[in-house]
């Protein structure tokens, strides 16, 4: 993974999907922050894909994520990848919008996550993790990601949005397969199984609308059925991928910060005595879960002007890449950023870099990962870990995926 020399520091292409078979390519980053804050990969092992900016340090993540006029979510999207998602599919989601239909929709969907609606759910977040966990300590061994994380994000989110138990299953698969682009196993036809996946999810949720219009809730699908934007309510695809969003945010992101943050804390198991011994320090250890793992590796804007940034002139339409493990493992902000440190309590990325994109599902995140690590911890306080995991192989998702453990050491 090392770059030893400028030449191939001039020829590095972070489009290729080999640089992350076993997660962020930390060394490449660590390189790029120090020469090349600001660098230019030509995605060249992407058939029909132009290249693109990669933004490494804090600093300038910020800068950007600030910037919607110069740096557009919507004109092309927020992925590196032009044809992973269609970029129509992205602008029906208000993370692919700009200000100011942005800012409407996303209050729209604030409603669903008020700190007090979230506040009334969370003792039924203790409660599916509880049933979850006494499901597993009836086994010796166990994988974290199928048989913990997973049943519980997907019942959290299934009960905001008011799906049954039974299709949570359905709608994390819809998920996985949806956002893990460059993975053969989670698209083994690549843009092919993006494609179906979209039009499943459109068929699934324009179901549920319509029981919905018929027989109103206090759910979240509800919520957007009903709601109007300007004096109109939400389109079809709007409704359809805006479900979609919290779908996939509310299954991909919170499940990956666990399962990163149980397998940080099994190669260290320092630092797991740590919170065993004293559990009022998961909150501060959860934040630095995030700093270390954020969920999703970047987010896209295209330049909408010609423009400098970091001592590189942007053309009008260039894609811009904000890599957060990368800002999130600035020397510049961290001490020891590689370093797993529990007690650290830092401010990160992992949910966006200031600005109108700010993840609106942050209280709940906190929240569901608090709980998790709590009731885990808790219950399996010796917990080993049996084999090392892969990781995905993705330059979007960010996650292991398997954690394979003995359940009591």
């Amino acid at each position: 993974m090392g770059i030893a020399t400028q030449e191939s520091l001039d020829t590095l292409d972070l489009g290729d999907v080999e640089l992350w078979r076993d997660g962020p390519p930390h060394e490449i980053f660590d390189r790029l922050r120090r020469e090349a804050p600001v660098h230019w990969s030509p995605m060249a092992t992407w058939p029909e894909e132009a290249g693109f900016w990669s933004v490494t340090t804090a600093e300038l993540i910020h800068e950007v994520s600030r910037d919607w006029q110069t740096f557009s979510s919507e004109k092309g999207g927020i992925l590196a990848v032009d044809h992973a998602t269609p970029v129509e599919v992205q602008n029906a989601m208000f993370i692919g919008m700009d200000p100011p239909r942005h800012d409407r929709i996303k209050a729209l969907f604030q409603r669903g996550f008020t700190p007090k609606r979230i506040a009334e759910h969370e003792r039924d977040i203790r409660e599916i993790a509880t049933r979850v966990l006494d499901r597993v300590a009836a086994q010796g061994e166990a994988e974290l990601i199928k048989d913990v994380a997973q049943p519980v994000v997907g019942r959290v989110i299934g009960s905001f949005l008011g799906t049954p138990e039974e299709d949570d299953v359905a709608w994390a698969e819809l998920a996985n397969q949806g956002l893990g682009f460059g993975d053969d196993e989670l698209q083994p036809e690549g843009n092919a199984t993006a494609h179906k996946v979209i039009a499943e999810v459109f068929e699934r949720v324009m179901k549920i609308a319509a029981e919905r219009r018929e027989h109103p809730t206090d759910d979240l699908t509800s919520l957007l059925v009903h709601s109007e934007v300007d004096g109109e309510k939400l389109e079809d695809h709007e409704i359809a991928f805006g479900f979609g969003l919290l779908v996939a945010a509310g299954n991909d992101s919170t499940k990956a910060t666990y399962s990163n943050g149980m397998l940080a804390l099994l190669r260290n198991p320092e630092e797991m005595r740590k919170l065993v011994d004293d559990p009022s320090k998961i909150p501060a250890a959860v934040e630095e879960f995030l700093r270390m793992f954020p969920a999703f590796a970047h987010f896209r804007r295209t330049a909408t002007r010609d423009v400098e940034l970091g001592g590189q002139l942007i053309r009008e339409g260039d894609k811009v890449i904000l890599w957060y493990p990368s800002g999130n493992r600035d020397e510049a902000v961290y001490q020891c950023p590689h370093q797993l440190d529990v007690e650290r309590n830092p401010e990160h990325q992992a949910f966006g870099a200031g600005g109108r994109h700010f993840c609106l599902g942050t209280a709940l995140a906190r929240l569901e990962l608090k709980i998790l690590f709590e009731e885990t911890l808790a219950r399996f306080p010796d917990m080993t870990l049996t084999s090392q995991p892969e990781m995905v192989r993705s330059l979007f998702l960010n996650q292991p995926r398997t954690v394979p453990v003995r359940l009591r050491g």
